[in-house]
């Protein structure tokens, strides 16, 4: 009887451990595995993700990571996803330099499909200054990091 208990104890932390990994591979990944510039067609979700839910990092805020990457494929193969949260040290015409929380500093490239965001409204890199919170995304390939989206959230 007893064995039999500390089998299901077993199973049930298995169960635990792989339902955590799920679900934080069903909040990060769609993130950066769609398109960054879908087009605006009517079935451009049908049958595909919660259309209407709002952005893809919204729901990942709530695990509180301040960078990660992920590997996802896409119609043109394989593309290392990449993001991190934290504060501008540096902004220059070509691109920024952020440093999160846990001391991991990254340089960013930007380039025409680099889309910021400033309090909810369009901006450019001009409007974003050093010690500025923010959060980054794009793809990584070699050491070069390039952004896609730099959202500087609301002021509270």
């Amino acid at each position: 009887m007893i064995r039999m208990r500390n089998n299901r104890k077993t199973i049930a932390a298995g169960a635990g451990a792989a339902g955590l990994l799920g679900l934080g591979l069903y909040f990060s990944v769609p993130a950066f595995a769609d398109d960054p510039a879908p087009s605006p067609s009517p079935t451009a979700h049908a049958g595909k993700g919660h259309p209407g839910k709002g952005h893809p990092f919204r729901r990942a805020r709530a695990l509180n990571g301040v960078h990660g990457e992920a590997t996802v494929k896409r119609k043109d193969g394989f593309h290392l996803a990449t993001w991190q949260r934290g504060k501008i040290t540096s902004v220059s015409a070509t691109g920024l330099t952020v440093r999160s929380e846990d001391g991991a500093s990254w340089t960013w490239t930007t380039d025409g499909k680099t889309r910021v965001r400033k309090d909810g409204d369009k901006a450019s890199l001009k409007n974003l200054a050093a010690g500025d919170q923010v959060l980054v995304a794009g793809e990584r390939s070699g050491a070069t990091r390039t952004a896609r989206l730099v959202r500087e959230p609301r002021k509270r």
